[in-house]
């Protein structure tokens, strides 16, 4: 891990910025639903929703019955602050704080889903490492959901570094485990009206 400490940076972000604020924020995350309904995800499927902080895929997989919920980021911060939001219903949902590139699964999951944390990984160790653990903590024919920046998407994003992705490159780097099943490019509207482009693949691991 470099010298740039990812923890104190996104806490940071989620003790000064309101929730409206940051450019991920998407009150219903239409994509990443959609994927659940492509693949008939059944209402006793283990997700994990990787950098999930105090996004509202939670809330739509409760609303929609899901039951067996695990949502993991790097800030405590960010968790806090779904667990206010939620308030009882935070209790049905398990919260880690972790670094992904840190996190060591404990049991295997049907179903891991990633918008927006990939693509902040730009040194090839962390993201060998990612590929790494997501293939340990999934069942076998367990479906990888990725959003990250496409080529057309920005460089940067909260004052750091990304790494672009195409179909072609996420497909590479998952190949060794995963078998691609979809991509496609979506157009994201930030709260301050700002389009950024994404491209989402979906894999079946091996």
């Amino acid at each position: 891990m470099s010298e740039f400490n990812r923890k104190s940076h996104w806490d940071k972000i989620y003790q000064t910025k309101a929730l409206q604020d940051v450019s991920w924020f998407q009150p219903t995350p239409e994509t990443s639903l959609s994927f659940f309904e492509e693949f008939e995800v059944p209402k006793t499927a283990k997700i994990i929703d990787i950098g999930g902080g105090d996004s509202f895929l939670v809330d739509h997989l409760l609303e929609r019955g899901y039951k067996d919920i695990t949502v993991l980021d790097i800030s405590a911060e960010a968790i806090d602050r779904a667990k206010q939001r939620l308030g009882d219903k935070a209790g049905q949902v398990s919260w880690i704080v972790s670094d992904v590139t840190q996190f060591q699964p404990s049991e295997t999951y049907d179903f891991w889903h990633d918008r927006a944390v990939f693509h902040f990984l730009t040194q090839d160790t962390d993201i060998s490492a990612y590929v790494k653990i997501a293939q340990q903590g999934l069942k076998q024919n367990a479906v990888l959901v990725m959003g990250t920046f496409s080529e057309q998407g920005p460089t940067k994003c909260s004052g750091i570094e990304i790494q672009q992705y195409s179909e072609t490159s996420m497909t590479d780097i998952f190949k060794p485990y995963f078998e691609k099943v979809s991509c496609r490019t979506v157009d994201h509207e930030t709260p301050s009206g700002a389009i950024q482009n994404f491209v989402f693949c979906s894999f079946k691991k091996n």
